[in-house]
């Protein structure tokens, strides 16, 4: 018995290691059915939300976080998961309180009864730990302008006292070239996988493992992600850690 337990904690662990695609749930489903979306469903082939968020494991009653949440789409998607018994916390840190702002009034005027939108003071400030922080194509940007490591520490450290423990955390992001670690994070808008996986294990989490719904082999990392020969279809990966 005691060495299935280590062999089980160890899988988690495994470097690359790619899970089965899981099902996709009801409440998924009937979220991104909601007419509520129609302007938001054109972007669904691209973003592939049925899969990701199957992966992330977002259910009915779930606290959420939606960390740098942009225009609001995932936001959007995950207050009809979560319900009425749950709740969502569109979260701006106060370093993006120019972007934030916007973002902030848009998700506002839809009066989403379970969305707090809000420019945070700090990086994350929630009124008790929740079950998932969830990050879309940011990650890169906590580096930039002189933010560094002890930039993504900071991040990772917030987002880890935010959650509960075995709580669960999805960093998405543009993949730039193995081995090439920052160096391309403020002029492709793209980070190495690999420092990213260190960077959160280093800060308390285990890693669960990766999806490929986003993946794009025919990417060649080298362009910036605004270039129109790529936007929109970058090579992506979604990593999926929990808290110890």
């Amino acid at each position: 018995m005691r060495y299935l337990a280590l062999a089980a904690v160890a899988a988690l662990v495994v470097p690359g290691a790619i899970l089965a695609a899981p099902a996709v749930t009801p409440a998924i489903e009937k979220a991104l059915a909601d007419p509520a979306r129609a302007d938001q469903q054109g972007d669904d082939a691209r973003r592939k939300p049925a899969e990701v968020l199957a992966f992330a494991g977002v259910k009915p009653g779930q606290q959420v976080v939606d960390l740098l949440p942009g225009g609001g789409y995932w936001t959007r998607i995950f207050t009809g998961i979560v319900g009425p018994s749950g709740h969502v916390y569109a979260l701006w840190p106060n370093a993006s309180a120019a972007y934030g702002a916007k973002g902030v009034a848009a998700l506002q005027a839809r009066s989403l009864a379970n969305v707090t939108a809000a420019v945070d003071p700090a990086i994350i400030t929630v009124p008790k730990p929740v079950d998932l922080v969830w990050t879309v194509e940011n990650y890169h940007d906590i580096a930039n302008k002189g933010g560094g490591e002890s930039a993504l520490s900071a991040f990772n450290a917030a987002v880890f006292k935010a959650l509960k423990p075995g709580g669960t955390y999805v960093v998405i992001d543009h993949a730039a070239p193995a081995g090439s670690g920052l160096a391309d994070t403020e002029t492709l808008h793209r980070i190495d996988p690999a420092i990213v996986k260190r960077q959160v294990i280093n800060a308390g989490f285990i890693f669960v493992g990766e999806s490929k719904a986003l993946a794009n082999p025919a990417d060649d990392h080298t362009l910036k992600v605004f270039d129109p020969a790529i936007r929109g279809h970058t090579d992506q990966f979604v990593y999926k850690f929990r808290r110890r």
